[in-house]
């Protein structure tokens, strides 16, 4: 079996990539991680990446007076490694158009909402507020817009009375573990395409019960 040779971006602690590293050692996972570069010295990710045996890169942004120029470093690396596939995975920088352009349905990011709903930053701590009772974890495919582009996978988790920003990220954290690998495997696959904005070829997709939150009697 052909692999896709996959580059991972991350800037913290990198949780998903662990379970993304967890995923490719499966003899029948249809991708293999072959670098992951941190734009912060001495993320916690680097070290979970090299303790797996998986090359690193550092390439701290602050060094680049323009993004395009540090985008331009970014997307050098990838293609020294012959990555074919880029997962962010808590990556906390934009990406420039041409970047972007570049890897145009080979680009795919984790967001801790149902999108579209709840873009950005502080997206647990706006669920709250707002006063929802389904949140989530969204896995698509980049565009140049923050947190858009074409919806690949999402997991539904509910809001539950008492909940802190801190107990329903750790929640949503638990539903993206499990959701980043799952859609990866669809894409490194080639189970899913995108036409248009439109993510297509999901088939023998079968009917699931209903998530209530509050849950029926």
């Amino acid at each position: 079996m052909s692999r896709k040779r996959i580059g991972v971006l991350i800037s913290g602690r990198g949780s998903n990539l662990q379970a993304l590293i967890e995923a490719c050692n499966a003899r029948d996972f249809p991708a293999d991680i072959v670098l992951v570069i941190s734009n912060v010295p001495q993320a916690q990710g680097l070290l979970r990446a090299e303790t797996a045996h998986i090359p690193t890169r550092t390439i701290n942004h602050k060094d680049f007076p323009l993004r395009e120029a540090f985008d331009a470093c970014l997307d050098a690396a990838l293609n020294e490694a012959g990555v074919e596939l880029v997962c962010n995975a808590g990556f906390m920088r934009l990406h420039g158009q041409t970047f972007v352009a570049r890897w145009r349905d080979r680009h795919l990011n984790i967001h801790p909402s149902l999108l579209p709903a709840f873009k950005g930053l502080d997206a647990h701590a706006r669920v709250l507020e707002a006063g929802v009772r389904i949140s989530g974890c969204t896995v698509h495919f980049v565009r140049s817009e923050m947190d858009s582009g074409p919806i690949v996978a999402q997991a539904a988790v509910p809001v539950l009375n008492g909940d802190t920003e801190a107990s329903l990220a750790a929640r949503v954290l638990e539903a993206e573990h499990r959701l980043y690998p799952h859609t990866l495997r669809l894409v490194a696959s080639g189970a899913v395409s995108v036409e248009g904005e439109r993510v297509v070829g999901l088939a023998g997709e079968q009917d699931q019960a209903p998530l209530f939150s509050p849950p029926l009697p």
